[in-house]
This record gives structure tokens, C-alpha cells and sequence, in this order.
């Protein structure tokens, strides 16, 4: 790893998910000191589905299909198991599954590559700006007292993050859908077909995506405060693929999921601090795509805090500004549409998804060719009107 004059690296990343370690590989290939911790396990399996835009790959200079399970070339929606609509997707396989666990490795493989330094077991506990450069207060692999100490750090701890909301990043009420994931190791019928389930679901749905040996499932509620009975759900959902109605390791979990616009660099007496990721609740109000948002903004942010680590006082805000128009301002669009739509979801789903052009708009959305801008008005207009 190469080091500033200080000995210290030039920046700490905290969080070795999809976003941190996206972040580590671009500032090591500036030539940047970077340290990246994770508190661990490493890698660790998460609740996630593990869908992702193919248009990632665009990214990055390495080649990112050894992390891919399964190439999906067409989705299926359905409401209560029937009704179906299925949607070919777009261009030259624009939609990958993923395992987390082995994506994030992957990905902190290339990072380390490219010169990063990597420390598992480190719990980062606080943060405080002395002088020019940020002091990270840790606890070691054994619970001994640990300090790091750099110019710059990368916020990537996840939807759990309470770094990010102390230091005025992101909202400072995040809101959360509650999930249920569940890994089910069997012979899949239609490796490449992934499944959107609306009618089962109050204020979400299901979706089952293929991927090597198996199926990643889950369940989602987007708006209210009451949890899905996910149960009650998989009990119907899953014979449905051919599975016994327990089948499964389940895991819960909370999305930290876009609402609204906020800054995600520090400023003032925080200036040096950018969040990613789930932590900087990027995560799909509607669809709950976690991914993209996460290696959209790591590579975004390390671009801007090597302009910023070489003297440019303003380089930081354009990472705010940037993710606002390259995702921000989709994603409110995003958040309008599930408003109505999770609220009144039959009715949405018989003049959303099951309009003749609607499956392949929301394919072009999920490979990253459009934004729900693009489709976002006359689908709440129509939704509003039907209403009255």
C-alpha cells in the first residue's frame, strides 16, 4: 500500500461491502494509500436478492462475470401466484444475480490487488477531525483499543450505519423497508427467468431470482409500519417453485431505502467524511435494488476524493451533486410511484405491470437504460385518476 508522507494512508474506508470495497479498488488504482476495514465476518453471507444491472461492468477495467451466478433474460410478475406478464429483457444480458458473499469478496480481492490494505475484525466506534486529518477510535479482532488515521474516510458500513447520521450524512431519520431473504440450495426449472410476486404481499412483494444451485427469495414491505407476516408468504410462495413451504435458511433484515435528498459529504467541521451504499440509503423505494446504488456510488466518491486529496475544496459537493442526478433524482420519481402503488397495489398492478408497455419499462429500468422519471407521471396519474 503505498502511504502519504504522514506514514498514514490517505484514506480509510470502513466496510467491506459492495460499496466500500468499490471505493477501495478505484482509490488504489489513483495510486491512493487506502486502508479498508471490516468488522467481520469476512465474506459473510447478506439479505440480499442479489439482482444487478449488467451495466455495472462499465465501472470497472477487470472483468466482473467470475462473480456472476446466473445471466437473467427475462422476468416474470405475477399477482397471488397468477395473472402473469413476462417481460425479455432488453440488450446483451442486462440483468446478473449475484451472491453478496462472494461479489464483496471479489470485489476487496481487486482492491487489494490494486494496493489497498485490508484488516478484518476492526469495529470502528467513533470518528474525530484533529487538524487536517480524521482519528478512527476502534476495537480490534480481540477487543484491544486500536486508532487509525488518515485524511480522508469513506462512510460504507451499511444499513446499520450510525457513523453516517452522527456526522450529518444522509438523512437523519433513515427509513427502512423490513425483509425476509431465504437461500434454498435445489434444481431450478428457469435459470434465466427472475420473479416478481405482487398480490401476496401487503405494501410489497416477493421475488425469487435464480442463481447457481438454488434460488434467493425474499419478502418486502415498502411503506407502513407493520411487517410482513413472511411466513404466511413463503408458506404460499414457495410450492409454488416446486419447494416445501419451509424450505430454506431465512434471514431478516432492513433495506435502508432512498427518501429524499440529502448531502453525502461532510462539511464544516466534518469536511473529508463521503457516505456509500446502504449507509447512505441509496437502496430502490420501489424495487428495492441495493446494488447498483452501492457500486454507483463508490466509484463516484473515490473519483471525487482524488481531486479533493490533491486540493480541490470543492471536489466533495459534486459527489452529492452527482449521485443526485445520476440516481437521486430517479429514485424520487421511485418513491412517489410506490407511495401510490404499494397503497393500492391491485389496482397498480392491472394498470402498471400489466399494461402492453409496462414489463419492459420497468426491464429497462432494472438493466439501467431509463430512470422511473422516464414513466413516472402518467403511471401515478393513471393510478390517482383510477382511484377517484
Amino acid at each position: 500500500m503505498s502511504h502519504s508522507a504522514s506514514g498514514h494512508p490517505d484514506v480509510i474506508v470502513v466496510g467491506a461491502g459492495a460499496a466500500g470495497a468499490t471505493a477501495a479498488f478505484h482509490l488504489a488504482q489513483q495510486g491512493r494509500g487506502v486502508l479498508l476495514l471490516e468488522r467481520g465476518p469476512y465474506p459473510r453471507a447478506k439479505p440480499c436478492g442479489g439482482g444487478m444491472a449488467a451495466s455495472m461492468q462499465a465501472l470497472f477495467p477487470f472483468d466482473l462475470s467470475p462473480a456472476v451466478d446466473a445471466v437473467i433474460e427475462r422476468v416474470r410478475f405475477t399477482w397471488c401466484l397468477g395473472d402473469p406478464v413476462t417481460a425479455e429483457l432488453p440488450g446483451d444480458a442486462p440483468f446478473w444475480i449475484v451472491r453478496r458473499s462472494v461479489l464483496d469478496a471479489y470485489l476487496v480481492e481487486q482492491a487489494r490487488a490494486a494496493g489497498a490494505d485490508f484488516q478484518v475484525g476492526v469495529t470502528v466506534q467513533a470518528l474525530r477531525r484533529s487538524g487536517d486529518r480524521w482519528h478512527l477510535l476502534c476495537r480490534g479482532p480481540g477487543g484491544e483499543a486500536q486508532e487509525f488515521e488518515a485524511r480522508a474516510v469513506v462512510l460504507a458500513d451499511g444499513s446499520g450505519s450510525e457513523l453516517a447520521g452522527r456526522h450529518g450524512l444522509g438523512p437523519a431519520r433513515p427509513r427502512f423497508a423490513d425483509t425476509v431473504s431465504v437461500e434454498v440450495d435445489c434444481a431450478v426449472a428457469e435459470p434465466s427467468t427472475a420473479r416478481f410476486e405482487f398480490g401476496l404481499v401487503r405494501h410489497g412483494f416477493c421475488w425469487a431470482f435464480p442463481r447457481q444451485g438454488g434460488y434467493s427469495i425474499g419478502v418486502g414491505t415498502f411503506i407502513g409500519r407493520d411487517p410482513a407476516d413472511a411466513d404466511a408468504v413463503l408458506t404460499q410462495l414457495l410450492p409454488s417453485l416446486g419447494l416445501p413451504p419451509d424450505a430454506g435458511d431465512r434471514r431478516s433484515g432492513q433495506l435502508r431505502i432512498w427518501d429524499g435528498h440529502h448531502p453525502l459529504h461532510g462539511q464544516g467541521d466534518n469536511t473529508g467524511l463521503v457516505v456509500v451504499g446502504d449507509a447512505a440509503s441509496l437502496c430502490d423505494p420501489f424495487l428495492a435494488e441495493g446494488i447498483r446504488p452501492a457500486l454507483i456510488s463508490g466509484c463516484r466518491a473515490a473519483e471525487a476524493l482524488g481531486p479533493w486529496l490533491d486540493g480541490d475544496p470543492a471536489a466533495l459537493a459534486d459527489y452529492s451533486r452527482r449521485m443526485r442526478q445520476d440516481w437521486g433524482e430517479s429514485m424520487a420519481w421511485g418513491k412517489r410511484m410506490a407511495q401510490v402503488f404499494y397503497r393500492v397495489p391491485r389496482v397498480g398492478y392491472q394498470l402498471g405491470i400489466k399494461r402492453p408497455t409496462a414489463p419492459q419499462r420497468i426491464a429497462q429500468i432494472l438493466s439501467g437504460e431509463m430512470g422511473y422519471g422516464d414513466i413516472a407521471q402518467r403511471v401515478i396519474r393513471r393510478l390517482l385518476f383510477q382511484r377517484r
